[in-house]
């Protein structure tokens, strides 16, 4: 009889280093699931879609 190992679960998000920092991006986003991202002069739009993907749109 062959023992065969546990599968390790998947991890839930991805690994980061001590300094990338990690967001949950539903505590960036308001109840409608939008948020505005703004870098220089730049605006941007991140949505959470129905589908559970984001979206980031300038």
């Amino acid at each position: 009889m062959t023992v065969r190992p546990k599968p390790t679960p998947a991890p839930t998000a991805p690994p980061c280093t001590p300094t990338t920092p990690a967001y949950d991006a539903r505590s960036l986003v308001d109840p409608d699931g939008k948020a505005l991202l703004v870098l220089d002069t730049q605006t941007y739009t991140l949505k959470i879609t129905r589908n559970n993907k984001l979206i980031l749109t300038k």
